[in-house]
């Protein structure tokens, strides 16, 4: 064996690798959970779906400790318009961003949950069902006393979500059949709130996310004898739900663009869907047997 040959090769071998690592990117340059570079993020829109991205978003910071996460509600509207402006990354909403009249070609939208949506009154109203025209006429002002709808001498005080609110949004369209709210019932920004107002106003009535009912003392009406369940939510049953969206800009700054994707891979997963999301009163995708899209149609999967 020519041994000068071998060291020759042995030398432009070890040049090759040098000249390929130097080529490499550095890990300075990479971004998510696998690099130590910090990454802060802003999501922000729907309350209905906050419970949820504020509890995956504490888990996965134990995970990822160098990307955070800051959540606030503000309703549908306040999301997807912070996504297509770029202020935030993570627009959350109860709308398809098309229902919004929203058709950023840089908009990527992923259903991340289905969430049911249900009148709710204080328990001192006494009644647990009406027809549909029924709760069509006490949100546009036509019956003003339960009395007129089976339940107590009591004054119906109705409580509202702002404008822009993707629960109030599905309340119409769904519920109310594209009717409007009377004009003049209180508007509330947030679930929350709307859920302490009816808690502490006898004759009150609002309308709330499925998430919102258990730990709530208000009364959930079921409408022409459907009640508002998880399992009628699946079948169409009970018509009133939506897909909780979580809207990201592909426009948007790269890095945080990678973050936003790994966190909405993480809300995706089965650890997620089948613990947190269930325990918090949402439905996974995966549990469905049909299908809405932005027009409202519906079919069976």
């Amino acid at each position: 064996m020519n041994i000068k040959k071998v060291l020759l090769g042995l030398t432009l071998t070890g040049a090759a690798v040098a000249l390929l690592a130097g080529c490499a990117p550095s890990g300075n340059n990479s971004s998510g959970s696998s690099s130590n570079e910090q990454v802060s993020l802003l999501s922000a829109g729907s309350t209905a779906l906050q419970p949820l991205v504020e509890q995956a978003a504490a888990e996965f910071n134990t995970q990822n400790p160098n990307i955070t996460i800051s959540v606030s509600g503000g309703g549908s509207g306040q999301g997807l318009s912070g996504v297509v402006q770029k202020s935030i990354q993570i627009g959350n909403s109860d709308l398809f961003a098309e229902e919004k009249n929203i058709n950023d070609a840089n908009l990527v939208g992923n259903k991340v949950a289905v969430v049911g949506f249900a009148p709710v009154a204080n328990k001192d109203a006494g009644v647990k069902n009406l027809t549909k025209q029924q709760l069509i006429d006490i949100f546009t002002g036509k019956v003003t006393n339960w009395k007129e709808v089976g339940g107590a001498d009591l004054a119906i005080q109705v409580v509202n979500r702002a404008e822009g609110s993707g629960t109030r949004f599905n309340f119409e369209k769904y519920g109310l059949d594209g009717a409007t709210v009377i004009k003049g019932a209180g508007e509330q920004d947030s679930s929350g709130t709307a859920q302490k107002i009816v808690e502490q106003t006898p004759g009150a009535i609002s309308y709330l996310a499925f998430s919102f009912l258990e730990k709530s003392n208000l009364q959930a009406i079921s409408i022409d004898g459907v009640e508002p369940t998880d399992a009628n939510v699946q079948t169409n049953d009970w018509k009133i739900w939506s897909y909780e969206h979580m809207y990201t800009n592909k426009a948007a700054d790269a890095t945080k663009n990678k973050a936003a994707d790994e966190f909405i891979q993480f809300i995706l997963s089965d650890q997620i869907q089948q613990g947190l999301v269930k325990k918090l009163g949402y439905l996974p995708i995966s549990d469905m047997k049909v299908e809405r899209d932005a027009t409202g149609a519906v079919k069976n999967i």
